[in-house]
């Protein structure tokens, strides 16, 4: 009997059809592996992922490896994405246990949960030193039958490290270790193909915020060039969709050549913002284009019909990966005719052999198009001549963090870069996850198609979101979005905080799993504690809650170990670092929406890492707002640190010199 065909998550939709007797994740599933004392095989992966769908063919479909697994097991189903706490503690047990980790998550646990074997991907026969999955349960299910002392000692064993595995807490981040970790990033840099480290390249948007803000602080132009070189690179390569925006999910090359073709929210969400900032700072024509094009891609690709953001595009189509992105000489000459066919292979990077796979080549813009003109007719032939392809199916459900970092991208874009559209989208997601996520029952994780699902949500999806209303105050002037983060953020300080410094992951209300996650390494989208204090200063910065400015100085300190040691894994906590030694700033902007929007795009122009900009009417319910008013009539500007502001200036030139000054 499978019980996935009620699942909210399109993850588990993909395998309610299995021959496999699959549990979700669920006290009753638990119970009944101790009524049968049979052990737990859980299964863990997420919609888009590649290798999931590969394992689910090859193994998750044969009625003879299912009858083998309901024999011997009792068999459970977690999607990643609605439940990342469950990830959290069994892929910390994956790493320890084999030394690496990655989805599919293949973990077998005993009754009560704890886990005495993991992997990853298994063939369904032995290739390249990797037994056949059905070798692995033949063994596991004899060791549970002959040998299960020893069984019962290896889990304790793993137990035992879970449980003394907390990242170690205390540190300080001020400018030398700030410097330190710029150092040490330059250490990892690709000079010839930008990015850190090695293939796979994932593309790292946290560390380069965290850069961006330390050229903003230090004038470093290391820090910056840092940024560029790998701003420039992933936008040119294959990883970025040069038809219609958006960026994979990383590359398998150090050259940003051949992506691994899932398009995820978080990545877009996050890299938007990255090019954003870069291009704040640089004045970049490519950062620009790129911003709006993302935004667009967000718009076009990802908005949901109840007014939020999907989570992915899958990497496959067809049965093929990026078989709906690739090329070939042929295809181009067929649709462009010959000429211009050859000039778009030339542009594109798309050769005879081909450069990805079975002669097909990514599309790689390397240099700007000598003609302009030319290069938009041909991106609109091959965008209509894409569109005929058999698309990527979409996984349509609404994570609330990653949505809250959407939320953030698009309203400081939509004001940037003068698109309402953007804004609107912004508010409208946000909007759908007070409506929706925010029931009275408590805040969760997930929806899809406008219905809540039954998950909690964790730290991450409080701080994200958290933020993101309070850019979204910042851009309407609507105080109710204030006192909407104020309910997530005290229930962070409340039900999250570990009182020897930082953050669990889960609350102290939530369902208790065999160790409570807390891990403050930031890894595809921000840590649950990164994220915290990110919303933590914001808040901060708007109310003068001191309250708010402790937790969050907690929350960095607690991190500060892995941004020492690590700092490519602790991006967003050297940016929030980089904010508390700039106050952060916090501008208000006072005047009605007409008046008051040239101060607004130029304040949110100002480089200062972390400033909070909120413009509003005068009287807006907000503190910072407090005796704040129109200067001679005219719209004005408070710049303050501490809620102690310089002179209110009516100018943009003027608010420049302040912030100078």
């Amino acid at each position: 009997m499978n019980r996935l065909g009620n699942a909210t998550s399109p993850y588990l939709q993909q395998h309610k059809d299995n021959p496999v007797d699959w549990w979700e994740w669920s006290a009753e599933a638990l119970a009944e592996a101790q009524r049968l004392s049979k052990p737990i095989l859980l299964s863990v992966g997420y919609s888009a992922c590649h290798w999931c769908h590969v394992m689910a063919h090859e193994s998750f479909e044969d009625p003879a490896t299912a009858a083998y697994m309901n024999d011997h097991f009792v068999n459970i189903k977690v999607d990643r994405e609605e439940r990342p706490d469950i990830d959290a503690v069994y892929m910390r047990a994956t790493q320890a246990m084999t030394g690496q980790g990655g989805w599919p998550m293949t973990c077998v646990l005993t009754p009560d949960g704890q886990p005495f074997f993991a992997g990853t991907y298994f063939p369904p026969e032995p290739r390249q030193g990797t037994p056949a999955f059905t070798q692995v349960l033949q063994a596991l299910a004899e060791a549970w039958r002959d040998r299960r002392d020893e069984v019962l000692t290896v889990s304790k064993d793993v137990m035992s490290h879970l449980e003394s595995s907390i990242d170690p807490v205390g540190g300080a981040l001020g400018p030398a270790e700030l410097d330190a970790a710029v150092a040490e990033l330059a250490k990892g840099y690709d000079a010839d193909a930008g990015g850190f480290g090695t293939s796979p390249k994932f593309p790292p948007s946290m560390v380069l915020e965290f850069l961006l803000r330390h050229h903003a602080r230090t004038g470093s132009q290391q820090s910056l060039d840092l940024v560029a070189g790998t701003c420039e690179a992933m936008a040119r390569g294959g990883m970025y969709d040069q038809l219609s925006g958006g960026f994979a999910r990383y590359s398998v090359d150090r050259f940003w050549r051949v992506p691994h073709f899932e398009k995820m929210l978080y990545d877009n969400a996050q890299l938007m913002r990255v090019y954003l900032h870069w291009w704040r700072q640089s004045g970049s024509p490519l950062a620009e284009r790129i911003v709006r094009e993302t935004g667009r891609f967000l718009l076009d690709e990802l908005m949901t019909p109840e007014g939020a953001f999907a989570s992915a595009l899958d990497a496959d189509s067809d049965g093929h990966e990026g078989t709906f992105y690739v090329f070939n000489p042929n295809q181009l000459m067929r649709v462009l005719g010959v000429e211009d066919g050859a000039w778009a292979a030339q542009l594109l990077g798309v050769t005879g052999p081909g450069t990805f796979e079975r002669g097909f080549s990514t599309l790689q813009l390397r240099d700007d198009p000598d003609d302009a003109e030319r290069w938009e007719r041909v991106r609109g032939q091959l965008l209509a001549a894409r569109a005929s392809r058999t698309r990527p199916a979409r996984d349509d459900k609404v994570v609330a963090s990653w949505n809250g970092l959407a939320i953030s991208a698009l309203a400081e874009a939509g004001v940037l870069l003068d698109e309402p559209d953007f804004v609107a989208a912004a508010v409208s997601a946000a909007e759908l996850l007070h409506g929706v996520h925010m029931a009275p029952a408590g805040f969760v994780r997930t929806s899809r198609d406008g219905v809540a699902g039954a998950n909690s949500a964790v730290l991450e999806d409080h701080g994200s979101v958290a933020e993101a209303f309070i850019a979204v105050l910042g851009v309407t002037g609507d105080a109710v979005w204030l006192d909407r983060a104020r309910i997530l953020l005290d229930r962070v300080v409340e039900h999250f905080a570990d009182p020897e410094g930082g953050f669990f992951d889960t609350a102290d209300d939530a369902e208790a799993l065999v160790v409570r996650p807390k891990d403050a390494s930031d890894n595809a989208y921000p840590a649950g504690t990164s994220a915290a204090v990110h919303a933590l200063l914001a808040c901060a910065a708007v109310t003068g809650d001191h309250r708010y400015r402790v937790a969050a100085e907690s929350g960095i300190g607690s991190a500060a170990v892995i941004a020492t040691g690590a700092p490519r894994f602790a991006g967003w906590t050297l940016a929030a670092a980089e904010a508390v030694l700039a106050g952060p700033r916090e501008v208000a902007v006072v005047g009605g929406p007409a008046e008051r929007a040239e101060l607004h795009r130029a304040a949110l122009a100002l480089t200062s890492p972390g400033a909070v900009v909120v413009a509003g009417d005068v009287g807006l319910d907000v503190p910072l707002f407090e005796q704040r008013d129109r200067v001679d009539g005219r719209a004005a500007a408070y710049v303050c640190e501490g809620f102690v502001c310089s002179r209110p200036v009516t100018t943009v030139e003027e608010l420049t010199e302040v912030v100078r000054g």
